[in-house]
This record gives structure tokens, sequence and C-alpha cells, in this order.
């Protein structure tokens, strides 16, 4: 039996309460996605259904609010059975299909539309985001705050002193300009930096794995998905364009420029700090670039999962920091946003 002997009372519970019945005709245990939840293809009635729980110690209020929420929008597979005591949820199972980087670089912008349209998500005690570098406030109770995570990272000596130096420099800069928590603010996924939660079905494109969502800047997920389909500034107008509805302004195309290097900043620090662990970090060799690097990602080529795998990752985005931060865009990004701003 693949389902844990404490979890099958429960999980007899949702099929019946979901379907009528007290067992499934088929079981089967799915590992990729790096969760530590329980995750499983079952056959109902000879339907699939994914099987998901939830193993750690957390109240999966929010995060079932926030999936059925995105459901009904039609961006997230149908919410069969959610039961947070149990922490147990079940909802239609997709067959993936494979997704062209260039259909997805159009059909993405209107799933994200449709999502940060919805009310606002339920608030989270943590931010997994790289909006976590602008949080600078009470509210956060999960994992070290913004200033401690911080010193840890520098005491860690992972990048070379000069490096160390331009690190904190470009956070200072883009945490002094950047406007977050005005009203961007929108219900958001939180999580596409995994190619895995962005699910094709031959048809549409759904989102799943909602346990990272709740209310933040829109440009976090926008910047996010473009990593693994947006490759030139011509490819960028036109997915902004089918996100807004109509060409992005001056002020946009900056504010989706900043947060672009807010995430390269934060994924930098935290996959080469989790790459690392207690390590002296590795720089020799050559870096991947950055594009196709995230080609290999779309296509399921890197396990995350891998120490080795999270500090190269973490130097990807290294260098696309240092590359785009040496363009006169940058400079004229930082200018837009922090006029706007003072106006």
């Amino acid at each position: 039996m693949l389902i844990p002997q404490e979890n099958i009372e429960a999980v007899t519970r949702a099929l019946r309460e979901a379907f009528g019945v007290t067992e499934f005709e088929n079981v089967v245990r799915i590992t990729r996605g790096h969760t530590p939840s329980l995750v499983f293809r079952i056959v109902v009635q000879g339907s699939p259904y994914l099987l998901k729980i939830i193993t750690r110690a957390e109240d999966p209020s929010r995060h079932y609010g926030c999936m059925k929420a995105a459901a009904d929008a039609g961006v997230a597979p149908r919410v069969r059975y959610t039961n947070s005591g149990d922490k147990i949820s079940i909802t239609d199972f997709v067959e993936a299909a494979p997704l062209a980087v260039a259909e997805a670089r159009v059909r993405l912008p209107a799933v994200l539309r449709a999502l940060h349209a919805l009310p606002p998500f339920a608030k989270a005690p943590f931010n997994t985001t790289c909006t976590f570098l602008l949080h600078k406030g009470p509210g956060l109770d999960t994992g070290p705050a913004l200033d401690e995570y911080l010193q840890r990272f520098r005491a860690a000596n992972i990048l070379p002193a000069a490096a160390s130096e331009e690190f904190f420099a470009r956070y200072a800069e883009l945490a002094e300009v950047y406007p977050y928590g005005d009203h961007e603010m929108v219900s958001s996924h939180n999580d596409l930096l995994k190619p895995d939660n962005i699910v094709f079905d031959g048809k549409r494109v759904w989102l799943v794995d909602w346990e990272a969502a709740f209310p933040n800047d829109r440009y976090a997920d926008l910047a996010v998905a473009a990593n693994h389909v947006v490759t030139n500034e011509e490819e960028e107008a036109a997915y902004l364009a089918a996100y807004f509805g109509a060409p992005p302004d001056a002020y946009q195309r900056a504010r989706f420029h900043l947060m672009q290097q807010l995430a390269h900043l934060f994924y930098a620090m935290a996959f080469l700090y989790l790459g690392a662990m207690g390590r002296t970090a590795d720089w020799s060799g050559t870096v991947p670039e950055f594009a196709e690097y995230h080609r290999r990602m779309w296509a399921g080529e890197v396990d995350l999962a891998d120490k080795d795998v999270k500090a190269v990752y973490g130097r990807v985005h290294w260098e696309r920091l240092l590359h785009n931060v040496r363009q006169p865009r940058y400079r004229e990004a930082l200018a837009i946003v922090a006029q706007r701003r003072a106006a």
C-alpha cells in the first residue's frame, strides 16, 4: 500500500465524501516537483485525480482557499475535496502534453491576467519570492527576518569580497526605488520558478501547487514566468502586451525590468546559499548561459534538488544580474520608477 497507514482513514473519508466510494482502482506515487508532500495519481470510477497529503506542520486553509479560488476562475484544475484537518486534497488530474516555449509565451500572460484579477488571497506568514527582499516591516513569522537572512548570507562568505559588495549595493538601490506594497498587489501564485507548476493539457494551461500563493506584486509572477519563455526585448514587449491588453508603457516595462533584477538577486542569494550549505562556493568553471539554462529547465533536464545544481543556478542568476545592471536600460528603469514613486 502506497498510502501511509496513518493516512488511510482520512483518505477513505475523502473518497467517500468526494465520490461515494471507499477505494480507488489504481494509485501511483508522483515524485517530480520535489515537494515534501505525498502526491498520488489515483483512479476513481475510471477517471484520474490528484491526491495530495501535506506532511508539514501547518494549517493548509489558506493554501486550499487560494487553490479553490483559482480553480473557480479556470486557472487551476477542479477541486473535488479538501480537508484542512486531515491536510488532504483531491483535484482533477491533468495529463501533461508538451508545451513549446513560443506557445507558452502567448498562453501564460492570459492565465496570469485571470489569476491576478481574482479577489485578494489570504495573506501568508512567509514570503519565498523575490519580494522577500523588499519586506522590511512586521508580518512574517516563519523563518528568519530579512535583515537576519542578509546577515547570514554575508557571514557565509559565499560571494568573493568584491562580488559581495556589489550584491549589497544592487540590493540597496533596488530596495530604495521599488514601490512594494502599492496598488500592484494582486492574488499571486508565487512558485512559477518550477516549470512543473505550469501544466498544458493540449488545449489549455493550468497552474498547480498553490502552497505558496498569497497577495504579491503582480510583476513577481510575470518576471519569474518570463525567465522560462522570454529571451529578448521584442518577446518581452509582446509578452507584456498580451498580459496588459495593450502595448506596455515606459513605466510598466521599467517596473518589470527592475523586478527581473530583483529576482536575479534573490535567486542568486538563495540558490548559492542552499548550494553551498557550509562549503566554500566553487567559482571555477564556465557559467551556463541564462536563456539556454532555462530552456533546459523547461524541458525537464535540470534537477534543482541537487546541491551542486543549486549552486550553478545561483551563478546563472548572478551572471545575468551583472550583465543587466551594466546596461543603460537598468539606470533608465531606476530613474523612471523612482520618478513615478516620488510623484
